[in-house]
Formats: C-alpha cells, structure tokens, sequence
C-alpha cells in the first residue's frame, strides 16, 4: 500500500495494543492514527479466531463519513485474510435496514458505526456482541462535541466488561478524560504533541470585507490553476452561497453537507477525490477524519468558531510527508477568534491585503475585538466548549 514505515502514533500505539492494554491517545489528524489501531486488531483476530457468530471489534465514530473511510481502510489493510467488516450508518432504505439487521445478527469481525445507528439496532436485541473484544472510539472529542456522552455510555452497557477498549482523540479536554474514566481500565496513555498543523503546511491570511471574499478566492484559483481545492465555512446556507457562485466560474466546483443525503455525498467525494472536482465547498462534515490525498490547498473562507477548527481544516492539507497551503480570510469582526487560532497554534500568521483591484483592507488589530471576543455573525458558537490543557509530557 506504499506505508515503508510507522507513523509515531503507530510506534507508540502498537505495542501498547499487542499487550491487550486500555490506551486512550491524542494525536492530530492526519497522523495515521486509523492504521495504528486497525493493524494490531487485523493481527490479533487472526491469531485468535473463534466459530461462534458475533462482533469482534466495534469502531464508533462521529460521522458517517468517517465510517465509511475506516471501513475503506480495513478492506484494504485486511485483503489478503479472512477479515470480514460491515460499516453501519444513516440514511439508507428499508432494505439497507434489513442487510443491517442480518449482518448484526449473525457477526462480523469489525463494524464501523456511528452512535446513533448503531443504537437504533441495539434497542432491538439481536445485535451480537457477545464475543467482542475490542471497543474503539475514533475522534472521541468531536461525539462528546456532538452530544454523543449518553449514547456512548449506553452502546458500553451492552458490551462485554472483558475487552480492550481503545479513545482516539485530537484533542484531551476534560471531558475526554471523565470519559476514559467511566471506559476504560488502567489505560496507557500517549499524547504526542498539541494540536497543531503539520509542519509541510504554509499558513497564510487575508484581512478582507465579507463582501469582496467571492472575488478574492476567484482570483486566487485563477491565479494558480489549482486543483484539490477545499473551501470551508461554517454554515450549510454559506456553502451553498459559495457554490452556486464558484460554478459560474470557470472552474468545476461542488458542494457537501448534511442537507445532501449519504449517496449524494459519497458520489461528491468520489469525483474530488478522482479529481474530477477542482474545489469542493464544504462545512466541518468532512473537516475530520477524511483522507484525501494531494490536496494543494485549503480555504477557510471564514474564522472557524473554535481554534480547533481551525486545526483541523488545515489538517485536510499536507498529510503525511505532502505540503500544501491554507488560507483563511478575516474580516474585521473575527479578528479576536484569529488570534486565539494563533496562540493554540503557537505561530504567528503572515497576515495580508487584498488586492486593490478586489476592494479595501484594513489594519489587523485584534485587541479592540477581544472583549466581546464572539462577534461577527457568530450565532452558531458552541457554548462551554474549553481548549484542553495537555498534563503528560509530549512529544515534538
């Protein structure tokens, strides 16, 4: 598959799996932190193989996106054994509903869901768990982020006491760590490094009026003729905006979100990811856990709420040992969101003009936005959302 040597989630990871211990691990996205679990599982089912039917390894994830990625993943990793997997989310038929149901009922090795789904099965009775082995939460800060704490909790009543039980996570707020208390058993722990974006990501910013910003993401496609464009906002009524504005250009541009249904997307992402999409305009559905190889650039067309956010758009770019460019554009009202990006990030962005030809500019100067600090059309903040402070030392 071309992987010639581990990732340090996956040095790190590993062992700790191999010796059937509870680990709870925070580590960026982009990281290889879907290989560094799946592997040492693959293995461990091969060496014990069982006859009863049941589920042996449970993945839960926040999307159905992310679902269908690991399960993407583990095919490929497992083809050449005997491991069967089945990924279980939202927004099919009744007659996806009954393969759901059969699949459940007489076990597969792996299942890859999303807690709701899975839930609604569970309720019925006939979900066969019990032979699992292995629970694993995959971007555990963004259910609990999502609402997700009693759903995880009740998908836990049903499982096993006698299991290894695996949290992923980008970020260890505390909330994270009440989790793991309630989950897992005298875990490992492995904190590789603070949120931040990969090194081969060149960080840039323009301080621009809502108005002109159509125009100035015009110019910059046309500038460059890029292709393997994502473009983020945060709201499903901006992305469509965008959109329907960007395909008036020249260039071959779509849309995702969570008003298109599972086909829909999973047919948007097949042609960007086959590059028959030159820019993809989206909301923070695929700002996570999606794997999408050679992107050249990423625009966040607006501040992210939270700087986290921010950590995981640009994470989109530069995967693995790739470089790439992010840019964000900042009007005046989102000057103090940008600075609170820069110090989670703990690098100052090189922050620039727009074009004359594109409009006026203005001075960046974030203190006199700070002490409202959620300004600017933020209606959408998430509430008692708190940046995590890392406790165990880390590694660079």
């Amino acid at each position: 598959m071309g992987f010639e040597k581990a990732t340090p989630i996956q040095e790190d990871a590993i062992p700790i799996i191999l010796k059937k211990k509870d680990l709870i691990a925070c580590a960026q996205t982009g990281t290889g932190k879907t290989a560094a679990f799946l592997l040492p599982i693959i293995h461990e089912l091969m060496e014990n193989p069982i006859t009863e039917p049941s589920i042996r390894a449970l993945v839960i994830v926040p999307t159905r996106e992310l679902a269908f990625q690991i399960d993407q993943a583990l095919e490929g990793l497992s083809y050449f054994t005997d491991i069967s997997s089945f990924s279980l989310y939202g927004g099919g038929d009744g007659a996806n509903f009954d393969q759901q149901k059969k699949v459940l009922s007489t076990g597969t090795d792996f299942v890859v869901a999303t807690p709701g789904k899975l839930i609604s099965h569970l309720n019925m009775g006939y979900v066969k768990l019990n032979h699992l082995s292995h629970l694993i939460l995959d971007e555990a800060d963004r259910m609990l982020d999502m609402g997700f704490f009693e759903d995880l909790m009740r998908i836990v009543s049903f499982i096993p006491d006698k299991r290894q039980t695996l949290m992923f996570s980008a970020t260890m707020p505390s909330k994270i760590r009440t989790l793991a208390k309630e989950i897992l058993k005298d875990p490992e722990e492995i904190t590789l490094s603070l949120s931040k974006p990969a090194a081969g990501v060149l960080q840039a910013a323009y301080l621009v009026h809502d108005k002109d910003k159509i125009a100035l993401i015009t110019k910059l496609l046309d500038k460059d003729d890029l292709s393997g464009v994502i473009v983020f906002s945060r709201t499903k009524r901006n992305v469509k905006e965008i959109a329907h504005k960007l395909k008036k250009t020249r260039h071959q541009v779509d849309e995702i979100h969570s008003d298109l249904d599972q086909s829909q997307r999973e047919e948007v992402m097949r042609k960007f990811k086959n590059r028959k999409l030159q820019v993809l305009v989206a909301t923070d559905i695929v700002s996570r856990g999606i794997d999408i190889k050679e992107l050249q650039l990423v625009v966040n067309f607006d501040v992210p709420d939270e700087a986290e956010d921010y950590v995981h758009r640009v994470g989109r770019t530069a995967r693995a040992d790739n470089t790439g460019m992010a840019i964000t554009f900042i009007n005046p009202d989102q000057q103090g969101k940008f600075a609170r990006i820069e110090e989670l990030i703990e690098t100052t962005i090189i922050k620039q003009p727009v074009p004359p030809e594109i409009g006026e500019s203005f001075e960046y100067n974030p203190r006199q936005r700070r002490s409202g600090g959620r300004q600017g059309g933020n209606r959408n903040f998430k509430k008692g959302r708190k940046q995590g402070n890392f406790s165990k030392k880390r590694r660079e």
